[in-house]
């Protein structure tokens, strides 16, 4: 089934983590579970899905963000402690974008990568790549076609 094609915010929304991430050169692109992630050295930093933002924040100070607006739990059972949803009211402002890009980067460092996932060996397909392979290098990053922009944050309409 092909997938869905992502709305106009979500799609902002994207490109402003793009933005926020390009002085660093070690970030990679991918999908998981429905939410567009951002890794940073190998582990994942920031994430969207739809027009919210997912943040992976130091587990110690999981209360201290339990506790702002706008912001909710990735799992509300307790097993993904340090893990947030932003709400768009929750960075609005370039100076909420900022504080939640900084935060996230802050733990980066410390934050522990996953594991590599073995993958199952696949058969080449007729071009020689595995097959689902574009046979290009780098990131999986959806064709850019040209599309409106506009700011993400209220101050800046």
């Amino acid at each position: 089934m092909p997938a869905r094609p992502l709305s106009d915010e979500t799609l902002h929304l994207m490109d402003a983590v793009r933005l926020a991430l390009a002085h660093r050169n070690d970030v990679d692109e991918r999908t998981m579970f429905g939410c567009y992630c951002f890794f940073v050295d190998g582990k994942l930093c920031i994430g969207v899905k739809n027009d919210e933002l997912l943040v992976r924040l130091p587990p110690t100070r999981h209360a201290e963000f339990q506790e702002l607006e706008n912001t909710r739990e990735l799992s509300p059972g307790g097993g993904m402690q340090g893990y947030f949803w932003v709400e768009p009211n929750g960075y609005a402002t370039r100076a909420q974008w900022d504080f939640w890009v900084r935060e996230a980067l802050a733990y980066n460092p410390a934050a522990k990568a996953s594991p590599p996932r073995k993958r199952k060996a696949s058969t080449p397909g007729p071009s020689g790549q595995p097959a689902g392979s574009s046979g290009s290098s780098g990131s999986s990053r959806p064709s850019s076609a040209p599309r409106k922009r506009h700011s993400i944050f209220d101050d800046d309409v």
